[in-house]
């Protein structure tokens, strides 16, 4: 079954950087649309960015400029390299893999995606 594994989450000061890493296993990202959420305690899960089979990219108003989404279609790995982090960006974050590329469904909605990964803490103080 498709299992997509995130790493790299860690702790950090306000202006650190951190690059997560999302493999997949059964899942070929070049066929598919891919995103990164995050989820703060209390709070529902947010979009932080997302990729297309065409190696679009798109990112929520809160991280552009500070954060890039990348993926190794040799290494089927997806990353989000974060700079500039801020407190606010503290959560768990999830790859998420839409097989279908949804684009009838609003970039951000949960819904769009099939499969997600168990999640890797970023922690910034």
């Amino acid at each position: 079954h498709v299992q997509l594994v995130e790493s790299g989450g860690g702790s950090v000061q306000t202006g650190g950087s951190l690059a997560l890493s999302c493999v997949a296993a059964k899942l070929t990202y070049s066929s598919n649309c891919m995103g990164w959420f995050r989820q703060a305690p209390g709070k529902e899960r947010e979009g932080v960015a997302s990729i297309n089979r065409d190696g679009v990219t798109s990112y929520a108003d809160s991280v552009k400029g500070r954060f890039t989404i990348a993926q190794d279609n040799a290494k089927n790995t997806l990353y989000l390299q974060m700079n500039s982090l801020k407190p606010e960006d503290t959560g768990m974050y999830y790859c998420a893999a839409d097989t279908l590329c949804r684009t009838w469904v609003p970039r951000w909605s949960v819904d769009r995606y099939d499969y997600w990964g168990q999640g890797t803490q970023v922690t910034v103080s």
